[in-house]
């Protein structure tokens, strides 16, 4: 590809914005230490619809070198980030997944984590942007062509289902002021989440 081409994908607006949008949800998810649990919430649920329909409107193309992209985020990196948000949830991490091709047939329910599925959309993201801001054209381009296969494959369903925990999670009876959030050994999604059952008891009520 001609750098003229490079060119016009990696500084095209819709780009630009994607990367605008993929930015701030990276600083909202490493700043989480600063806000509270809602606060951090409320943020995400405006973020994640814009961040999906960013990424979702930008075309596919090959990559154009042969090396393999540097990563950016270490698995300490990763840990250490995912226990300010574990801590931060508490047993609100956990909510019943519905999509999982594993289960989606049969009758049993999964739980999953709130916060592994957000460090895992994040850790993609911020490998992305980070070699997006380096400044070499190739290096931008073939990132975000792994970025946008990454999103097909794997973290765009992810965010969709996190979404959906985070959406029923805000307009439930949640308990979010952090009492129940100062074991230092919760475990990602093992949390009984009764805010999810309260959820559903006062709408089946209202129904």
């Amino acid at each position: 590809m001609s750098d003229s081409g490079t060119n016009q994908i990696v500084y095209s607006k819709n780009v630009v914005e994607f990367v605008t949008v993929a930015n701030e949800f990276c600083s909202t998810m490493e700043n989480v230490a600063h806000f509270s649990a809602e606060d951090n919430l409320k943020r995400l649920q405006k973020l994640m619809p814009l961040l999906y329909l960013k990424i979702a409107v930008l075309p596919k193309f090959d990559r154009i070198m042969d090396d393999e992209l540097e990563k950016f985020i270490s698995e300490l990196d990763y840990n250490m980030l995912h226990q300010k948000w574990l801590q931060l949830l508490g047993e609100n991490d956990s909510f019943y997944e519905v999509f999982d091709p594993n289960i989606q047939f049969g009758e049993e329910t999964v739980r999953a984590s709130i916060s592994e599925n957000l460090l895992d959309v994040y850790q993609d993201l911020k490998d992305f942007i980070t070699a997006y801001s380096i400044g070499n054209e190739d290096v931008m381009h073939d990132s975000l062509s792994e970025c946008i296969f990454h999103f097909e494959e794997f973290w765009g369903q992810q965010l969709l289902n996190v979404l959906r925990a985070v959406h029923m999670l805000l307009f439930s009876n949640a308990d979010l002021s952090g009492e129940t959030s100062t074991d230092d050994d919760v475990v990602p999604g093992s949390g009984n989440p009764k805010w999810l059952d309260n959820f559903w008891g006062t709408n089946e009520e209202e129904m």
